[in-house]
């Protein structure tokens, strides 16, 4: 299942910076704006499925998942 999430960037100086608005945590800087997009990307998945075994590992044994709509 695929989600959306917000990039929010800018170019200051030679450099391009960015941060997912939803996942506090998630920055990065860059030479490009599409070298920024990518590594944003790259962050984020890794951010969402470090967060995902973390909530895993405090629940211990017989937890339930259930999908959340906001």
């Amino acid at each position: 299942m695929e989600q959306s999430f917000t990039a929010v960037i800018k170019q200051h100086g030679e450099w391009w910076i960015g941060w997912i608005e939803e996942v506090p945590g998630v920055n990065c800087q860059e030479r490009t704006r599409e070298e920024l997009l990518d590594t944003l990307r790259i962050t984020l998945r890794e951010a969402l499925e470090f967060n995902r075994q973390e909530a895993r590992n405090a629940a211990g044994d017989g937890f339930e998942e259930l999908p959340i709509a906001v």
